[in-house]
């Protein structure tokens, strides 16, 4: 069989791209596969259009913020960590910044100089892209993957096959989870697939009341009751939330999503909002004793203003059942301790997860058990790699999930690469 490429990747978002580069720069040929238009629909997307490169933390907090499969990750981490990332970009000629905890972006906020620096990179590297192009097929025979076959019936023999279509998250992207198949095809088992960092909707009214409020410096729990009455903890985190017509996002609420999804139809799950985590409940009393001491005569819906979000105060009120036009010299100390109760503690019962439209990243994907981790080769079908999102491996929000394409990508090009100019 004459090979027409020594690799064949599908997908040309971040993994695939980087995989490209990398096996490029090893003198081997490239080509790329993508059934859209134009290469990285979904990085030109993330980070609301300025794209979450990496996060610059350390490399306990690196692992720390993998949700699924942490250990997978080791190897592929250290060959190509966050900080190799950020020189990549950089020696490529893409200026970055790190922001807010530790989030780095390009200076200039545009998504499109990420997607512009890979492009230019797969084009110095000599790498081949073909666009509007559809993967019907993986190639196989007795040694392994061969190449693919298009939906139009044209086949591209290759000594290796990565896999980096990506999951089935941002479906207007092209990720319609036909990575999936393509792996159950050729034998490989995928984990159940669900919406990962995607908002919640809530079955109460309370937060359309406070739609368009985002709230800083909050801590949320997210918890189901047992039969017995008491609560189980599924994930706890400070920062930030914001409430919507349809429940509440934000990325407390979007990390929470990746813990709690799976509990959600067969249990009753919560969410708990501490609007004041920096005070304790008897803190919270004597501060609004002294505000109601200062101004004694005015109605209590109009006092809480120093305290809560405009928008916050009547849901607080019609929940403690207390008479908002009250004036404060005449709330009782019961009173003042079911506003406490409910600043440190409002309650909103969560219906589901959003779809998959809003869904940043997919839960699950192909097992990680059939894949070498230490070369992302698949352990059942040789010369098959996979790098990505399709692999069972995800992450919270803050530019890791990024990074977990970027570095299994780098993984699956180098290994690929390995000797891929010499056999076939």
């Amino acid at each position: 069989m004459k090979k027409d490429y020594d690799i064949v990747i599908v997908g040309a978002g971040a993994a695939g791209m980087m995989a490209a580069i990398t096996a490029g720069r090893l003198g081997v040929k490239v080509c790329i596969v993508e059934k859209n238009e134009k290469p990285g629909k979904k990085i030109y997307i993330t980070g609301k259009g300025r794209c979450n490169i990496t996060n610059a933390c350390d490399t306990e907090q690196l692992f720390n913020s993998i949700v699924s499969n942490k250990k997978f990750m080791y190897s592929s981490f250290y060959a190509f960590t966050n900080y190799d990332v950020i020189d990549f970009f950089e020696t490529a000629g893409l200026r970055t910044k790190t922001e807010r905890g530790e989030r780095v972006f390009p200076v200039s906020d545009k998504s499109s100089d990420v997607i512009r620096t890979l492009w230019n990179e797969c084009r110095k590297n000599q790498v081949d892209i073909l666009f509007q192009s559809k993967v019907r097929d993986i190639m196989t025979d007795k040694n392994g993957a061969r190449g693919v076959r298009l939906s139009d019936g044209r086949e591209i023999n290759a000594g290796k096959v990565i896999l980096a279509t990506g999951g089935m998250s941002y479906q207007s992207t092209g990720s319609d989870g036909d990575g999936y198949r393509f792996a159950t095809r050729t034998g490989h088992e995928i984990k159940e697939c669900m919406q990962g960092l995607v908002p919640m909707n809530i079955s109460d009214g309370a937060p359309e009341k406070m739609q368009g409020l985002s709230m800083k410096n909050v801590e949320m729990s997210f918890y189901i009751k047992k039969k017995d009455g008491r609560k189980k903890e599924l994930y706890r985190e400070f920062g930030e939330m914001m409430f919507t017509h349809f429940g509440i996002t934000g990325p407390i609420v979007l990390s929470a999503s990746c813990y709690v999804g799976k509990y959600i139809g067969e249990h009753r799950v919560y969410a708990e909002l501490d609007c004041k985590p920096a005070l304790t409940k008897e803190k919270l009393h004597k501060r609004i004793v002294r505000d109601f001491e200062a101004n004694p005569n005015v109605s209590l819906k109009n006092s809480l203003g120093a305290l809560l979000p405009k928008s916050m105060i009547p849901v607080v009120l019609e929940r403690t059942g207390v008479d908002g036009t009250t004036a404060v010299n005449q709330i009782t100390r019961e009173e003042r301790e079911r506003l406490v109760d409910m600043i440190k503690g409002m309650v909103f019962p969560v219906k589901s997860l959003r779809g998959w439209n809003e869904a940043i990243i997919t839960r699950g994907g192909v097992s990680v058990k059939q894949i070498n981790p230490s070369t992302m080769e698949s352990k059942i079908v040789k010369n098959l790699y996979f790098a990505g999102e399709v692999i069972d491996v995800d992450a919270l929000t803050g530019g890791f999930n990024l990074q977990i394409a970027w570095s299994t990508g780098h993984l699956a090009g180098e290994s690929a690469a390995q000797g891929a100019g010499s056999d076939g």
